[in-house]
């Protein structure tokens, strides 16, 4: 082969080398901050057809319901306890800090953390629902059966008429 030849060939092949790895770079940072979405219900039972469990260590995000009298307030710091439930079983949320304002029991919340254990939540921030009458689609249809009607479908509002 031609020297020069085997030059471009050996530069192309590092160029596609460096490019391969620069992209494997990416997408492992990229999976490090994925953080999935589960209801208290698929956190225990599993989530989709295979019933796949969120592992401890991952990090999640996990939405429903703060169960009346379940919040335990450590008087002397900011720590606090409370379980999240949808319809079935709860799950321990587990949250240092100040909560917000709308929070309370009974109030809709999405608290994002890691699993410390398989039913109890670390939470680094909760976020609390400023409308009880909203409710993401999948949540809705499990608590009460609401299937959630795109708008923008032009045959969504034919039944209601």
């Amino acid at each position: 082969m031609n020297p020069r030849r085997k030059k471009r060939l050996t530069w192309a092949l590092g160029l596609i080398a460096g490019v391969a790895v620069a992209f494997s770079i990416i997408l492992y940072a990229l999976s490090q901050n994925i953080d999935l979405f589960y209801t208290p219900s698929e956190v225990v039972e599993g989530k989709g057809n295979d019933l796949v469990k969120p592992q401890v260590g991952q990090r999640l995000r996990i939405g429903g319901m703060v169960v009346e009298g379940s919040v335990k307030r450590d008087p002397d710091t900011l720590e606090v306890e409370f379980m999240v439930t949808d319809i079935g079983p709860e799950v321990k949320v587990l949250y240092t800090g100040i909560l917000p304002d709308l929070f309370r029991e009974g109030q809709g919340i999405v608290a994002q953390g890691v699993m410390v254990e398989p039913r109890v939540l670390k939470a680094t921030e909760v976020l609390a629902k400023h409308d009880e009458e909203y409710m993401p689609p999948e949540l809705a249809e499990q608590m009460k059966g609401i299937k959630h009607v795109n708008p923008n479908q032009p045959d969504a509002f034919e039944g209601s008429q």
